[in-house]
């Protein structure tokens, strides 16, 4: 068995202000996935994105983001208890984000921002594709800071003892999770961006992304322990194995819609 690293989950604190590793995450995310969106925009230019678009798009990925993982967590997750407490969704800051809730929001948002700026959606979204498994990455650290997420209980030589899981050794499931939805999926995603002509198939390297996700989660769901507060469902799957399975079979959808596609 492994030690849990005992890190503070609280970054830095400048006097009443608690920046917490967690939002860092999310920050770095966004950040790095703008610098990969501009560094491919610079060498293969995207019709209509303008320096000034390119600096609002910060802004609308974290409206989808922020907007749509919390209230894909009140509605997918635990839809009762926000109903009875409304104020209690505004408290963001509290935890409770939903990727998957997230990924509607933001590519809500980007359809919204393609309007605008009159871009192509698909030529704005699969590069942006391919920069999310950063923000995926940093936001599975962030979870194993906080000692949350944390996987079912094993006696693997790496287990550990978390500090909200009871004395039992415990799968580390974030660092799974962080390395295959994070650094294989971005390795796949930069290998297809950069060694292949994905991006002349409109559509293709998102689809690629959530397969390739949905494929992370559902496997990653294995070994995490599910939510208390909702256990396991029929046949001992996940809420995140259950939001996952149609991800896939959009992957899927967009992959085959873009092989069949002429090459732009």
């Amino acid at each position: 068995m492994l030690p849990y690293p005992d890190i503070n989950p609280v970054a830095v604190r400048l006097g009443p202000i608690a920046i917490r590793w967690y939002s860092l995450a999310y920050i770095a995310g966004i950040l790095l996935g703008w610098w990969v969106i501009a560094k491919e925009h610079a060498k293969r230019p995207i019709p209509n994105l303008t320096p000034k678009a390119l600096d609002d798009m910060v802004m609308w990925a974290v409206i989808g983001i922020v907007g749509g993982g919390r209230l894909g967590y009140v509605l997918f997750y635990k839809p009762d208890y926000y109903f009875a407490h409304p104020m209690e969704i505004l408290r963001v800051w509290e935890g409770g984000m939903s990727f998957h809730g997230g990924l509607i929001g933001v590519t809500l948002a980007f359809f919204l921002f393609c309007r605008k700026y009159r871009i192509g959606f698909f030529s704005l979204v699969d590069v942006l594709a391919c920069a999310v498994p950063i923000g995926l990455f940093f936001g599975r650290i962030a979870n194993f800071i906080n000692g949350e997420l944390y996987g079912r209980p094993t006696d693997v030589p790496w287990a550990m003892v978390f500090p909200r899981g009871g004395p039992i050794p415990r799968h580390p499931s974030e660092l799974y999770e962080a390395g295959m939805e994070g650094v294989i999926l971005f390795c796949v995603m930069m290998f297809l961006l950069k060694r292949t002509r994905a991006r002349e198939k409109p559509g293709l390297l998102t689809g690629v992304f959530i397969a390739g996700y949905a494929v992370s989660r559902i496997i990653g769901e294995c070994f995490r322990e599910p939510d208390a507060f909702l256990g396991f469902f029929w046949g001992g799957v996940t809420m995140g194995q259950i939001l996952s399975a149609p991800m896939f079979l959009l992957g899927l959808y967009l992959i085959f819609r873009a092989c069949r596609s002429k090459t732009s």
